[in-house]
């Protein structure tokens, strides 16, 4: 059998990967014209120039490998691979002109990394007083991080389905669609009509276009980067935080669900199983967030904070609202637990999502049941009413276990350096998932060995870690390759 394993395991062709690389450049030399533009308009002009510069290196690099020949099919690690490579190459080429900033080029490094992977973590101590293409610029990062990349990637792919199927898996979305180019169409116009829709309330309710505008893109793509110091408080009306907060909880759910419901009626929302959860666990955190408060503090306002904090950490979005770093420990820990549930597979939220949990749960239980039955009986988990699958049990058990050795391993040089063991557990909970809040140890005193730790967590917490292996994997790179593209 082993033999069997090898002899079908190909490594990945260089031309294939480029090929497809080269086609998601193009698309991002295009994407990258949003803040150049902006740049324009807000007339500074410094970041006009470097934003030329990205534009037209993508443009350059991107139409080179665009002339590599076509494949007849490509291979799911081919595929993968892509992703990876564009999530890496991403931040550090928009590192280029956010280090107009001054800051130091970890620093700068590390927002852009926040900002492709929608994590929302930042090293800077004020962003109030930052140029409006700054702002704007690690927005957009985050909308187009959010869901940008791999809707694109998928669509330039879409007629190899099993390849832009695992594409789609690897960077946490499952295939909701019939076809892969109906799925990414379908993401796409859910996704741009949340924006369109969510920035026309926000900014009525504002009366800040530009505030409406950043913190819109950082809603629906649960990224969590605010224009304020501090964050969704600084907005200063309370129906635009509950706006903003509506639009995370937008964003968490399934995206494919939206298309759906217009076609097959509400009802389709009301059973999904994901949706359904995603409110009860919101609801469930949200009273552990109030226990324990004196009744003085469980007023209207105290209520709307722990609300708003749950949202912002289920939905893996990470906007701040109230101050993280005064809560008690039960309230920490209910906060971690929220952060790696997260939101829903087909979302463009983190964490370890809820479907994988509910299988979890479901195995548990399952296990726990079967000692109680005959020896003769026949019984499999269920979910949803159907029958779970070996194979996709296997797939979400295995991405649990790596999150939570990722954590592990992250929480460890924590630790060497002395910090506080419970707060440096959730600032590395945070990264993992994507979420951005802080327990106040992410800032620009941090050693640059732990803020390169984090953004190896926000990375591989956006490619759900099995996109790292990938990249790592020596098969991958070393072995038999397919003779003919």
């Amino acid at each position: 059998m082993a033999l069997m394993e090898t002899a079908l395991v190909y490594a990945a062709r260089p031309r294939v990967v480029g090929k497809y690389l080269g086609r998601l450049f193009l698309v991002l030399a295009v994407l990258s014209l949003a803040p150049l533009v902006a740049s324009v308009v807000f007339a500074e002009y410094a970041y006009t120039a470097r934003f030329a510069v990205v534009v037209l290196g993508y443009a350059a690099v991107g139409a080179l490998l665009e002339r590599l020949p076509s494949p007849a099919r490509v291979q799911p690690n081919e595929a993968a691979l892509v992703v990876a490579l564009a999530f890496l190459i991403a931040p550090v080429v928009m590192a280029y002109p956010l280090s107009i900033s001054g800051a130091p080029f970890i620093d700068v490094l590390f927002e852009a990394v926040s900002g492709v992977t929608t994590s929302g973590l930042s090293t800077f101590a004020t962003v109030e007083g930052q140029p409006r293409t700054f702002l704007f610029g690690r927005a957009f990062m985050q909308w187009y991080g959010g869901l940008g990349i791999a809707v694109f990637a998928v669509a330039l792919i879409s007629a190899h389905h099993m390849a832009s199927r695992r594409l789609i898996e690897s960077v946490g979305e499952e295939a909701l669609a019939t076809t892969t180019g109906t799925h990414a169409r379908r993401v796409l116009l859910v996704y741009c009509a949340l924006t369109v829709i969510g920035f026309a309330v926000l900014w009525t309710l504002s009366g800040d276009g530009f505030a409406a505008l950043t913190h819109v893109m950082s809603a629906v793509s649960t990224g969590g980067f605010s224009s304020f110091d501090d964050g969704l408080a600084g907005f200063g009306g309370l129906g635009s935080v509950l706006w903003t907060s509506f639009l995370s909880l937008c964003g968490a759910v399934a995206l494919p669900l939206y298309f759906f419901a217009t076609q097959r009626g509400i009802g389709v929302v009301s059973r999904d199983e994901e949706l359904r959860a995603l409110v009860i666990f919101v609801l469930v955190f949200t009273a552990a967030l109030m226990w324990g408060n004196s009744a003085a503090n469980t007023n209207l306002d105290h209520i709307v904070a722990g609300l708003v904090t749950v949202i912002s950490a289920q939905t893996t979005t990470g906007f701040s609202y109230s101050d993280t770093q005064s809560l008690t420990a039960v309230q920490m820990g209910a906060l971690m637990i929220a952060m790696l549930i997260g939101g829903s597979v087909g979302s463009t939220a983190g964490g370890i999502k809820i479907y994988r949990t509910l299988i979890a749960a479901k195995m548990v239980a399952f296990l726990l049941r079967r000692g109680s039955i005959a020896a003769h009986a026949v019984s499999a988990p269920m979910l949803g009413g159907r029958q779970l699958e070996n194979d996709e049990i296997q797939r979400a058990l295995v991405v649990v276990v790596l999150f939570f050795a990722t954590i592990a391993l992250s929480w460890l040089p924590f630790l060497a350096y002395g910090y506080d063991p419970l707060r440096s557990l959730f600032e590395v909970v945070s990264a993992t998932c994507t979420v951005g809040l802080s327990a106040g140890i992410t800032a620009d005193t941090l050693p640059t060995p732990l803020k390169l730790v984090l953004c190896l967590d926000m990375w591989l917490g956006r490619l759900e870690i099995i996109g790292m292996l990938v990249v790592v994997y020596h098969r991958v790179w070393w072995g038999k390759r397919v003779e003919s593209l």
